[in-house]
């Protein structure tokens, strides 16, 4: 009796860490894909920029783009008019000759990387709600930092965080989200990372779990002897808790 209970602690103990690992990998996934959107859409920006001032489209090709992406990416709303007008002004933000003295400051190759460690969500508030690309970066920064959600970054912007704490650029410092965070959370949810992937609403939370069951799977499968791969959504009860 007294070697099941140890085992049972034991189990538990494993069992944690098997979890705590399988929400690590789904952060990183969720945190690579978001840098991943994120560089595609600074490239548009870029190369919606450089057409406009090619052709004689203007604000019109953003129009036509729209139209065409939505051709071939039905449903994806990263490439509706409205949000590529955003992304295009979220590039432009940054590239203002204005700007040249704070970019200077912290590397110019830097600031892609930067504002692609958050959410678009959190990116569009930024450069809706901030005047200057000063007050952009620290609230990207102190995003980074804190790990804030995006309700939690808009009190902070509402409340003048920047204007409080100072202005001064400091190091910039790239780090993950922690697993538990809000930010993690959110990038985890963020329905531009599913609509890129083009999962359909219902398909959404069906091919997620199809994908983490495939890898939950092979990693039991390789742990050998004494393991079993039981199901999905197999109901497991210990100590009569479900």
């Amino acid at each position: 009796m007294v070697q099941k209970v140890v085992l049972e602690k034991q189990h538990r103990k494993w069992l944690v860490g098997v979890k705590e690992r399988i929400r690590s990998t789904q952060v990183k996934a969720a945190v690579a894909l978001n840098r991943e959107l994120l560089e595609l859409y600074w490239h548009l920006g870029k190369e919606i920029c450089k057409e406009q001032k090619r052709s004689s489209w203007g604000d019109g090709l953003i129009e036509r783009l729209a139209g065409d992406l939505g051709k071939v990416f039905p449903g994806v709303k990263g490439f509706s008019r409205a949000n590529l007008f955003y992304i295009r002004k979220w590039y432009l933000f940054y590239q203002d000759e204005k700007v040249s003295q704070v970019v200077r400051q912290i590397g110019d190759e830097k600031v892609p990387e930067l504002v692609r460690q958050i959410p678009w969500g959190h990116n569009r508030l930024i450069i809706t709600k901030c005047s200057d690309v000063s007050e952009a970066l620290f609230y990207v920064r102190e995003t980074i930092r804190n790990n804030w959600s995006r309700a939690v970054l808009a009190a902070q912007i509402e409340g003048r965080l920047y204007r409080r704490k100072g202005k001064a650029i400091d190091n910039f410092k790239m780090t993950l989200p922690e697993p538990q965070a809000d930010l993690a959370k959110e990038t985890l949810k963020n329905p531009y990372n599913f609509d890129f992937l083009m999962l359909g609403k219902e398909a959404q939370e069906k091919d997620l779990e199809t994908a983490l069951i495939n890898h939950i799977q092979k990693f039991i499968l390789e742990l050998g002897q004494g393991f079993a791969y039981m199901g999905r959504q197999f109901p497991l009860k210990v100590n009569g808790d479900s």
